[in-house]
C-alpha cells in the first residue's frame, strides 16, 4: 500500500473573523502575506519531510476560500518536483472542466514530469459546487466540458509528430504541440476522484486510479463494486493499486495524544462546507433528486450548507459536533497510539475489500508544526511498514 500525505494548506488564522463563511464572498484584506507566506514555507517543510519519511506527496487546489491556500496546484508542485527526490507527486486534483486553456494544463504537468524524471500522477476532477461561481462556468455543461479536456490533454501529451488542430465543442486549437513530451510514457497516470457510483463505474471502464475522499463505511463498497462493475464491462481486473482512500489521521505515544491531532485536522471537515447556500448547489451541476436531498441538509434554510455524516449503524451525525470516535466509527478518521490506527485501517480495508492508497491527511486545522512532524514521524516508522504486508496480502487475494 502506498501512502500519500495532504494538507489542504487551510488559512487557518481568518477563520474565526469569517465565521459562518469561508468561501467565495470573504475578503482577502484578512489575509496577511506575511502570515501566509510563513504558512506556505511550513506546509512546503513538511512535504519535503515526506520525502524521508518514505510517504508520497498529495496537493489539490481551491479557489476564493481561507479553507486553502493552494489556488494554483501546480506551484507547490513545481518546488517539490525539485527539492525532492523519491516521493510520487499527485495533484488531486486538477479542476480541467472550469479551466479555459486545456493546452495549459498538458504543458504544465508535461514540464512537471520532466523536472520530477518521472514522479506525477495527474489527477483530474470536476471541481467543488461553490467554485462554479468563480470561475464563471456553466454548471450544467461541466461535465460535457471536462471529457473534453481530458481528451485533449492526453492527445497534446501523446502526439509527438508535430502540430494538430482541435476544433472541439469548448476548446478550439490552430495548432497544438506540447514541449516538452512528459517523461513517464505514453503519459503519468490518471487519477479521478469519485463520489458515486455512477462515476466510480466510469473510472473502472477507463481503467484510471479513483479516489473516494470521505466516503466512509457506508458508501465506500457499494463505490468500489461500482467500479469493479465497470472494470470488468472492459475485461479488466480491478486490483487494490486503482483504489485510494482519504482519512484524516492523527497519530500519537498515546491514545491522548492521537485523538487531540486528530481533533485538530478534522476542522477541514467541520470547515469544508462552511459556504453560503447559494453557491453549494449551482442548478445543473449534479442530478435533480442529488439537489433535492441535498436540499434536505440541516441548516439549508439557514444560507449556510451543512453537512452530516453516516456512522456504521446507518446514524446521521453533524459533523460539526461529532466527537473523534464518531469520526472513526464513520470511517472518516483513523486516531491513536500505532496499533490503534493500523488496525483501524486493516478494518476499514476489509471492510471495503481492499485499497492500494491510503491519503493520509495528516495536517490540518490549528495543528502545530511539531505536533504535525511527529505524526507524520510516527506513521511512517510505526504504520508504513506494516501497510505494505497489507498491500501484498490484498494484491494476492486480488490474483
Amino acid at each position: 500500500m502506498k501512502v500519500w500525505h495532504f494538507s489542504e494548506l487551510a488559512y487557518h488564522p481568518a477563520w474565526e473573523k469569517l465565521g459562518a463563511q469561508l468561501r467565495n464572498v470573504v475578503p482577502n484584506r484578512l489575509c496577511d502575506p506575511k502570515v501566509a507566506a510563513d504558512l506556505y514555507h511550513r506546509y512546503l517543510d513538511e512535504w519535503v519531510l515526506c520525502d524521508e519519511l518514505g510517504l508520497n506527496i498529495m496537493v489539490n487546489e481551491h479557489h476564493a476560500t481561507a479553507t486553502c491556500i493552494d489556488s494554483v496546484c501546480t506551484i507547490p508542485m513545481a518546488i517539490l518536483a525539485r527539492e525532492t527526490k523519491t516521493a510520487r507527486l499527485l495533484c488531486l486534483g486538477m479542476p480541467i472542466g472550469n479551466r479555459f486553456d486545456a493546452v495549459r494544463v498538458a504543458e504544465e504537468y508535461s514540464m512537471l514530469d520532466v523536472i520530477s524524471r518521472g514522479r506525477v500522477e495527474m489527477g483530474f476532477v470536476k471541481g467543488a459546487p461553490f467554485e462554479v461561481t468563480p470561475a464563471n462556468s456553466n454548471p450544467a455543461d461541466l461535465m460535457a466540458r471536462f471529457w473534453e479536456a481530458h481528451d485533449l490533454i492526453l492527445k497534446a501529451m501523446t502526439t509527438h509528430d508535430g502540430p494538430f488542430n482541435w476544433e472541439g465543442r469548448y476548446f478550439h486549437y490552430r495548432q497544438v504541440n506540447v514541449w516538452p513530451r512528459p517523461y513517464q510514457q505514453p503519459h503519468p497516470p490518471v487519477w479521478l476522484t469519485v463520489n458515486s457510483p455512477e462515476s466510480a463505474q466510469i473510472g473502472g471502464e477507463r481503467g484510471y486510479v479513483i479516489g473516494s475522499l470521505n466516503t466512509g463505511y457506508v458508501r465506500t463498497p457499494g463505490i468500489y463494486a461500482a467500479y469493479r462493475k465497470g472494470a470488468a464491462s472492459q475485461g479488466r481486473t480491478a486490483t487494490p493499486d486503482r483504489f485510494a482512500y482519504m482519512a484524516m489521521v492523527g497519530v500519537g505515544a498515546t491514545k491522548e495524544e492521537g485523538y487531540g491531532r486528530a481533533n485538530h485536522i478534522l476542522d477541514y471537515s467541520r470547515t469544508a462546507l462552511r459556504v453560503g447556500a447559494q453557491f453549494a448547489f449551482p442548478p445543473g451541476y449534479q442530478s435533480a433528486a442529488a439537489t433535492a436531498q441535498a436540499l434536505k441538509w440541516p441548516g439549508y434554510g439557514s444560507g449556510v450548507a451543512m453537512r452530516t455524516m453516516q456512522l456504521r449503524n446507518g446514524r446521521q451525525v453533524d459533523v460539526n459536533s461529532a466527537t473523534v470516535d464518531e469520526f472513526i466509527d464513520a470511517g472518516i478518521c483513523f486516531a491513536g497510539t500505532p496499533d490503534m490506527v493500523f488496525e483501524q485501517i486493516k478494518a476499514f480495508h476489509d471492510h471495503v475489500g481492499g485499497f492500494g492508497h491510503l491519503l493520509m491527511m495528516g495536517q490540518g486545522g490549528h495543528i502545530t508544526h511539531e505536533d504535525t512532524v511527529d505524526n507524520l514521524t510516527l506513521f511512517s516508522k510505526e504504520i508504513l511498514p506494516r501497510l505494505a504486508e497489507l498491500g501484498r496480502a490484498a494484491r494476492a487475494a486480488a490474483e
